[in-house]
């Protein structure tokens, strides 16, 4: 199966060697994200695709100082929603009235009885559901660069308060829960590129019942 083979190609590059990734690549990626499953698909966060060198250049230092972040040719930064609001809520199943052009009573029961609780909660607890939701889209953008034959590096060793500040995420509702640069890898540079992937045998990793 040709995606399991992408699957085994791909690896956490370590070093970048600075190539554009082809847009129409990347629109493919995006677009995967766009996808992606989400809970009462809602979508609770943003993407922020950043190509700006001078930007990366701020990101790098709150990000371990590793060099993906400088060398890729998109950092993809994914926000969640700080907590869900009857706003965010409405404006979701109004799109979806919209697009599928008729109002039916099930769905908008389900909009009140969504309503009638996630607003309500913590805005902490919000936020952690809502960053799951974003790991969905950010894995799903992982195995499509990795089906064009483009790398990534998934990235959770960074400053999220440093990179919210930085992109202004607070002041748009957002917060910083996972970085994913984009690009081509250096082969030269990264000690990692020719090391054998290591995985869990599946009699330890599935259990059956």
């Amino acid at each position: 199966m040709e995606l399991i083979d992408k699957l085994k190609w791909r690896y956490a590059a370590k070093a970048m060697n600075g190539t554009t990734v082809e847009q129409e690549k990347m629109d493919k990626i995006i677009e995967a994200i766009s996808l992606a499953p989400t809970s009462s698909g809602l979508q609770p966060f943003e993407v922020m695709v950043i190509t700006n060198q001078e930007v990366k250049e701020q990101i790098k230092p709150v990000a371990w100082n590793q060099t993906v972040v400088t060398d890729c040719s998109h950092l993809l930064v994914f926000a969640a929603w700080d907590t869900y609001t009857a706003d965010r809520i409405n404006k979701m199943f109004d799109l979806t009235n919209e697009v599928r052009g008729f109002k039916n009573e099930g769905w908008e029961n389900y909009r009140q009885m969504l309503l009638n609780s996630y607003p309500q909660k913590d805005a902490e607890e919000n936020f952690q559901h809502a960053a799951r939701q974003a790991y969905i889209a950010f894995s799903q953008a992982i195995t499509a660069a990795a089906f064009l034959g483009v790398d990534s590096t998934p990235m959770e060793g960074f400053d999220a308060d440093a990179v919210d500040k930085i992109l202004s995420l607070r002041e748009k509702g957002l917060r910083s829960c996972v970085l994913l640069p984009i690009g081509y890898r250096d082969a030269e540079k990264d000690w990692l590129v020719n090391l054998p992937k290591v995985r869990k045998p599946i009699e330890d990793l599935i259990t059956e019942v």
